[in-house]
C-alpha cells in the first residue's frame, strides 16, 4: 500500500479520501477547510497542517482542486519543491489540457512521475467509487496507479499522453452540459403541452434516448430540486477550457458555444451555486414557464 498526500478535500476528494484509506493506503491530506480535515480524520486518515505537510515523503500525490490556477499554485509552488525524486503526481483536478502539459514538463526536470486524470460522475459518483477516470500520461505509470484509481472508480481508461485526460473530460463536460439542456427542453414541453413529465420521461429513458443524466436526475429535475451534486460555477468553468481546448486545435464545435452560453446564463441568473441540472431553470426562464 501507498503512503499517499491528498490535497483538496472538497465534494469530490474527501469521499475519494476516504476510499483510498478503506483500500489501506496510509493518507495524508490538506484542505484549507477545518471541516473537510475533521472528515478525513474521521474516516483514518491524516490531517496536515499545510501543503508542504501533505506531500512531503508521499509515494504518491493526488491534487482534486477547482482550477489550473490553484493547481498552478500548490504544484509549481510547493509540491514539486519537496517531492523526492520518481515520486508519483496524479492531478485529478479538470482544468486546462495546457496547464497538464506545463506541469508534466516542470515535473520531468526533478524526475517526478505525473498523471492527469480528471474524473466524470460527480459527487454520487465520488461517494460510490465508481467515477469514470479518463488518464493521460505514460502508460507505466498508468500501470502504476492502477490500484488507486481502482479504489475511487469503476470505469479507468488510459487515453493517451499528458494532456489527454483533459482533452477527454472537456468533451464528456460539452456532452453533460448538451444533454442536461435537452432534458430540461423535453421537461419544459412535456409540461406546456399538458403531459405528465415522469411519465414521459419514463418512456424516453427505455429508448433511444435514454442515458445517465436521465436515468439519475429526471425525478430530481422535475421535482425542481437542484442540491449541488455538480455547481454550475464550476460547469461555467469547464465550457470554458472545452471551447479552449478548440481554439487551440482549430476547430469550430457550435453547440457547444450555445451550450456554454446557456451556463453561463445560468450563472447570470443567479444559479452558480446550484447542481447543473439547474440549467432547467434557464429553459424555464427563456420559455416563459418560470
Amino acid at each position: 500500500m501507498s503512503r499517499i498526500g491528498f490535497i483538496g478535500l472538497g465534494i469530490m476528494g474527501t469521499p475519494m479520501a476516504g476510499h483510498l484509506v478503506a483500500a489501506g493506503h496510509d493518507v495524508t491530506g490538506f484542505d484549507l477547510n477545518p471541516d473537510a480535515l475533521a472528515k478525513l480524520t474521521a474516516a483514518g486518515g491524516t490531517a496536515a497542517s499545510d501543503v508542504t505537510a501533505a506531500a512531503r515523503g508521499a509515494d504518491v500525490v493526488i491534487t482534486m482542486l477547482p482550477n489550473h490556477p490553484q493547481v498552478e499554485d500548490v504544484v509549481l509552488g510547493t509540491v514539486l519543491d519537496v517531492v523526492a525524486e520518481g515520486t508519483l503526481l496524479i492531478d485529478m483536478s479538470t482544468i486546462r489540457p495546457e496547464t497538464s502539459l506545463a506541469i508534466a514538463e516542470a515535473a520531468a526536470k526533478k524526475g517526478v512521475r505525473v498523471l492527469d486524470a480528471p474524473v466524470s460522475g460527480g459527487e454520487t459518483g465520488a461517494k460510490q467509487a465508481t467515477l469514470s477516470i479518463m488518464v493521460g500520461g505514460e502508460e507505466a505509470d498508468f500501470t502504476a496507479a492502477r490500484p488507486i484509481f481502482d479504489a475511487l472508480g469503476k470505469t479507468v481508461v488510459h487515453v493517451g499522453p499528458h494532456g489527454a485526460g483533459q482533452v477527454v473530460k472537456a468533451a464528456n463536460q460539452l456532452m453533460v452540459g448538451g444533454i442536461y439542456a435537452l432534458v430540461a427542453e423535453a421537461i419544459v414541453l412535456l409540461e406546456a403541452s399538458g403531459v405528465d413529465a415522469k411519465a414521459g420521461l419514463d418512456v424516453l429513458a427505455g429508448g433511444l434516448a435514454a442515458n445517465r443524466i436521465l436515468d439519475l436526475k429526471r425525478e430530481t429535475m422535475i421535482a425542481r430540486e437542484f442540491q449541488p451534486g455538480f455547481r454550475i460555477d464550476l460547469h461555467h468553468k469547464d465550457m470554458g477550457i472545452a471551447l479552449a481546448a478548440a481554439r487551440q486545435v482549430d476547430v469550430a464545435l457550435p453547440v457547444t458555444g450555445v451550450i456554454a452560453q446557456l451556463i453561463a446564463s445560468a450563472r447570470a441568473q443567479g444559479y452558480g451555486d446550484l447542481d447543473h441540472s439547474a440549467l432547467l431553470k434557464v429553459i424555464e426562464n427563456f420559455a416563459g414557464r418560470a
